[in-house]
């Protein structure tokens, strides 16, 4: 919650530290970006109630990664929750970074149709492509392959995925309760789909190493849906309310220089959309 007598988020932007700390990090995009995190916030009221210092944060995670936090480019965003800024990345953020590392040949999700798989081999995860019967989504996969020739893709059933929202997005099983519609599970559901299960494959199959080529992806892929503070990666939203915190030593691939990170994903009042399965299944969130 912002704190009435704390410097303002124009203030902060207006000083000499931060201008630099953006400039070293964006050369000369600096200042557009910064334009850009004043232009979000005066659109969003829930995110004026969050602190300066957070959504400094969450920006300084996205310029970090190079993303853009424009929300109608879909690829990071500055989320509020419970009067904090948090950071978020959206499917198309993990696309570009994997993209970047020069690693992968193609990495895409989507939505499948009824009668779409007929069967995935229990050994080797291979799905054996079958014949459109309907349009009705019965689940989501993911796939990449690697410049090496590696492939591996990963489906969710629309059980396996509703059961996962409901188990990680504190909103949305408070959306189910209430039989209202806060969360954005609720209000764009195939979007989080796609995000979560490319984030899945990704975790468990993509390259994550400390090598500079890949340490972008494994740091979003760490910061999604996280407070920034003094300590770390704070997850507010964690499963069942729990809270848990990573110390930025455990998380690679930060700029040295960037000692005061910050990250926000806003959603909106109610209960938050957390989806984390970054590493040990931490709650791991929207589109």
């Amino acid at each position: 919650m912002r704190n009435q007598d704390e410097p303002s988020l124009q203030d902060l932007l207006n000083s000499e530290k931060i201008r630099r700390r953006f400039e070293a990090l964006l050369d000369k995009s600096a200042q557009s970006f910064m334009s850009s995190i004043l232009t979000i916030v005066r659109g969003n009221a829930k995110l004026r109630e969050c602190s300066a210092d957070s959504i400094l944060a969450a920006a300084g995670i996205a310029a970090a990664l190079k993303l853009p936090i424009n929300p109608s480019l879909g690829f990071a965003f500055i989320v509020p929750y419970k009067g904090h800024a948090t950071f978020q990345i959206g499917w198309k953020g993990f696309v570009q970074l994997a993209m970047r590392s020069g690693q992968y040949r193609t990495l895409n999700s989507g939505s499948v149709r009824e009668g779409q798989i007929e069967e995935i081999d229990f050994v080797t995860g291979e799905i054996i492509r079958g014949e459109k019967i309907s349009d009705e989504v019965v689940g989501y996969v993911a796939y990449m392959e690697l410049i090496n020739g590696f492939k591996k893709s990963l489906y969710m059933s629309l059980d396996e995925m509703q059961a996962h929202a409901e188990k990680y997005s504190q909103s949305y099983a408070y959306d189910l309760r209430s039989g209202r519609k806060s969360s954005v599970w609720s209000t764009n559901f195939d979007a989080m789909a796609k995000k979560t299960v490319l984030k899945k494959l990704l975790n468990n199959f993509g390259i994550i190493s400390i090598d500079q080529q890949s340490a972008a992806l494994a740091t979003a892929l760490q910061a999604d849906q996280a407070v920034i503070t003094e300590d770390g990666f704070r997850y507010i939203d964690n499963e069942r309310g729990g809270e848990k915190i990573v110390p930025f030593t455990d998380v690679i691939g930060l700029p040295e220089g960037d000692d005061d990170p910050d990250d926000t994903p806003d959603d909106n009042d109610t209960p938050h959309d957390n989806d984390n399965d970054n590493s040990n299944d931490k709650p791991d969130e929207q589109n």
